[in-house]
C-alpha cells in the first residue's frame, strides 16, 4: 500500500534534516508517494502566503504530513506559528501532541501527552487602550471537559501499553477553574483503567523531578502550555533537542496526522550540512508507525540510536542511519 505524504521541508535547516527522513523512509522499504508545499516563513515573505485554505482542503486527502521546521529571522513572531502551526492543529484537529523521550544512559524513557488544541493557544484574549500607559492585555486558557477528556483518554491507553503508569501535571493550587476540570476528568477517567497507577504533579515540580529523576516517568499528560515546556525541558535532558521527535495526532483519523522534528528552523546553519537529522528521522519513524508500519518504524528508531558518536554531518548521519536498517 502506498501512503501519501505531505511533505513541508519549510526554512532553514527544514529541507536538509527532511531530505534526510526521506532518505531512510525509503532505504525502510516503505513505499511512500510525497506531494511537496512550499511553506513557511521564506514563503511568506515572498508572497504573503501562510496557510491557505486550499492546501489545508488538499491535505484531506493524504495520510500524514512531514514537516522540517519553519521561521526566517524577518517574519514578525506569531505570524507562521499561529497562521500555519497552530492553524494545521486547529483545522485538521491534531488533539495529541505526543513527545517521546529515550536515554539509556540515564534510564530515560517516558512519553508526554500534550493536549494540543485548546488552553493558551486557542487564542482568547486582546488588548485594550493598546499603546497607551493606560493599556490592558488578557490572554485566557479555554478548556472544554471534550478536549480535556479526550487527551486524558490517549494518555491512559498509551500508558496501558507502556508500564502502566501515568502522571497528570498542571497547577491545580493558582488554576483553580481550569485545574479543577483537568483534575476532575482525570480522576473520573481513572476509574476505567484501574491497572494503571496515577500520580499528579504542578508543572513546576515536574520540572525539577524531570532532571533529577527522570526515570520515575512512564507517561505524561497536561495542557497546551505546560506540555509545551515540559516536552522542551524533556529533549534537554534525554540527549538534546537533535534527538527530540513529535507528532501532532489526530488518533480519529478524520484528518491526516502531522510530524515534525521539535527544533525550530536554525537559520544560522542553514546550508552548511552539520544539522542533526536525527530528530526528523525519528519523527518519520512516528509517523510510519501510525501509519500501521511498525515493523519499519521499530528499525529506524533503533537504527538511530545505534550510529557511531563519531559520525558527523547532516548527509553522513542519514547515510549511517540508512546503512543500519
Amino acid at each position: 500500500m502506498t501512503n501519501r505524504i505531505g511533505i513541508i521541508g519549510g526554512d532553514g535547516i527544514g529541507p536538509e534534516v527532511i531530505n534526510e527522513g526521506l532518505k531512510v523512509i525509503n532505504a525502510s522499504g516503505v513505499d511512500v508517494e510525497t506531494v511537496d508545499y512550499d511553506l513557511g516563513g521564506t514563503r511568506y515573505e515572498n508572497d504573503g502566503t501562510v496557510l491557505p485554505d486550499s492546501v489545508l482542503n488538499e491535505w484531506k486527502d493524504l495520510d500524514a504530513l512531514y514537516l522540517g521546521a519553519v521561521g526566517t529571522p524577518n517574519v514578525p513572531p506569531g505570524v507562521i506559528e499561529r497562521g500555519l502551526l497552530l492553524k494545521m492543529r486547529f483545522e485538521l484537529d491534531l488533539y495529541v501532541n505526543l513527545r517521546p523521550f529515550k536515554f539509556d544512559e540515564n534510564n530515560i524513557d517516558f512519553q508526554v501527552v500534550r493536549e494540543n488544541t485548546e488552553g493558551p493557544y486557542a487564542g482568547e484574549g486582546g488588548f485594550h487602550r493598546y499603546g497607551t500607559p493606560y493599556e490592558i492585555a488578557t490572554q485566557g486558557s479555554i478548556n472544554t471537559r471534550h478536549g480535556v477528556e479526550r487527551a486524558i483518554r490517549f494518555a491512559f491507553n498509551l500508558a496501558m501499553n507502556r508500564k502502566k503508569h501515568l502522571t497528570m501535571v498542571h497547577k491545580t493550587n493558582v488554576m483553580p477553574y481550569a485545574g479543577d476540570l483537568w483534575e476532575r476528568t482525570f480522576n473520573e477517567v481513572a476509574t476505567e483503567f484501574k491497572e494503571v497507577s496515577t500520580d499528579y504533579n504542578h508543572c513546576d515540580a515536574a520540572c525539577i523531578y524531570m532532571v533529577q529523576s527522570p526515570e520515575q516517568y512512564d507517561v505524561i499528560v497536561t495542557d497546551n502550555l505546560f506540555g509545551d515546556i515540559l516536552t522542551d525541558l524533556g529533549g534537554a535532558v534525554s540527549g538534546g533537542i537533535g534527538f527530540a521527535s513529535s507528532a501532532n495526532l489526530n488518533p480519529d483519523r478524520t484528518g491526516p496526522s502531522m510530524f515534525e522534528p521539535v527544533h525550530g528552523s536554525a537559520p544560522d546553519i542553514a546550508g552548511k550540512g552539520i544539522a542533526n537529522p536525527v530528530a526528523a528521522i525519528l519523527s518519520g519513524a512516528m509517523m510510519l508507525d501510525f501509519l500501521g508500519e511498525n515493523d519499519a518504524a521499530d528499525r529506524i528508531s533503533k537504527a538511530c540510536y545505534e550510529i557511531n558518536d563519531g559520525i558527523t554531518g547532516t548527509s553522513a548521519i542519514g547515510d549511517a542511519i540508512a546503512q543500519n536498517l
